[in-house]
């Protein structure tokens, strides 16, 4: 199946990179999820929120599938699932969440990637194409990002795609049922623009 052929099958936007394309999730990739996340459980635990007992369910996955679709007609999120363009591999997740437009025109980035796929570029890719759909089609002025100190794998990805550390936010947020502690980035259109030059 070839890339633009996609358009016709699945909700819009796809974005396609060098290697990699994002698309929103739809229910067909519920087995192909699925696996990911329970073949990933112990690599992804320590860097997120605790995992309801129904987490990888098939009407668990149901309501995400409508809430991204819900997000995205209201332009409050872009939910996307990560794939491999050589062979359609379901690879991780990347969301441009908490779009807040009026004086902010600001959205934050969250990714998670599946351990078999893990430090080998295709986050930085996907991540990459997610900011050019949203300085230069969303027309967002800013996107922020919060990462654990201690995931160097991270914050490497971020500063390599132009973000800069604003600060740190104490108890941020709960990951694994702790409150923890978190590096705050962001990256301004103006900063993509001389970043991508560079």
């Amino acid at each position: 199946m070839s890339l633009a052929s996609l358009l016709g099958l699945y909700p819009e936007p796809v974005l396609t990179g060098p290697s990699v394309f994002l698309r929103p999730p739809v229910m067909d990739d519920f087995a192909q999820w699925q696996q990911l996340r329970e073949n990933s459980r112990a690599f992804l635990v320590p860097w997120e929120p605790s995992w309801p007992e129904d987490d990888l369910t098939r009407s668990a996955f149901r309501m995400r599938v409508k809430g991204a679709d819900q997000d995205r007609a209201l332009g409050d999120a872009h939910t996307f699932f990560l794939f491999r363009t050589s062979d359609k591999a379901l690879m991780g997740g990347l969301t441009l969440g908490n779009i807040r437009r009026g004086v902010a025109q600001t959205a934050t980035l969250g990714y998670w990637m599946g351990e078999a796929y893990a430090g080998q570029g295709y986050m930085r890719q996907a991540a990459a194409r997610a900011l050019q759909f949203a300085f230069y089609e969303l027309r967002l002025h800013r996107v922020e990002a919060a990462c654990l100190p201690h995931n160097l794998r991270s914050l490497y990805v971020l500063q390599r795609l132009g973000f800069q550390k604003e600060g740190l936010a104490r108890a941020y947020l709960e990951i694994n049922g702790r409150w923890e502690d978190h590096v705050l980035l962001a990256i301004l259109d103006s900063d993509h623009a001389t970043h991508r030059k560079a």
